[in-house]
C-alpha cells in the first residue's frame, strides 16, 4: 500500500480515536454528575437501566479503541492492509468499511463459517 493512503487510514484512525474519547469523557463527566437523585423507585431503575446499557456500548468502544491502536501500530509496522491468515492484500473497500480488520474478506467468511459450525 503506497504511502497516500496508509496516510488516509492512519488519519481517519485517529480520528476516530479522538472521537471515542471525547465519548468517554462526556460519560465520565455524566456519571460523576450527582443531579440524578430520583425517589421515584421506577425512575431510579429507568436510569440505572440506562446507565447500564450505556457502560456496555462504552466497553465495546474501549475494545474498539484497542483494536484502532493495534491498526496504528499496523500502519507503522508496514503489515497494515496484509491478512493475518493468508497473507494477501485486504481490499481498499473492506478497510473504508473497516479499518481496523485484520482478515480479508475470505478469511473473514472462513471464520465466521468456522465458528457456525462449532456453535460459536
Amino acid at each position: 500500500m503506497n504511502e497516500k493512503k496508509l496516510e488516509f487510514f492512519r488519519k481517519l484512525l485517529n480520528e476516530k480515536l479522538d472521537e471515542l474519547g471525547k465519548e468517554a469523557e462526556r460519560t465520565v463527566a455524566g456519571m460523576t454528575d450527582s443531579k440524578e437523585n430520583f425517589p421515584d423507585p421506577t425512575d431510579r431503575a429507568a436510569m440505572e437501566s440506562d446507565r447500564n446499557f450505556l457502560l456496555r456500548i462504552r466497553d465495546r468502544e474501549r475494545k474498539l479503541i484497542s483494536k484502532i491502536r493495534e491498526a496504528l501500530d499496523r500502519i507503522d509496522d508496514g503489515t497494515f492492509g496484509i491478512c493475518e491468515s493468508c497473507g494477501e492484500d485486504i481490499s481498499e473497500k473492506r478497510l473504508k468499511a473497516r479499518p481496523v480488520t485484520t482478515l480479508c474478506i475470505d478469511c473473514k467468511k472462513k471464520q465466521e463459517a468456522n465458528e457456525r459450525a462449532r456453535g460459536l
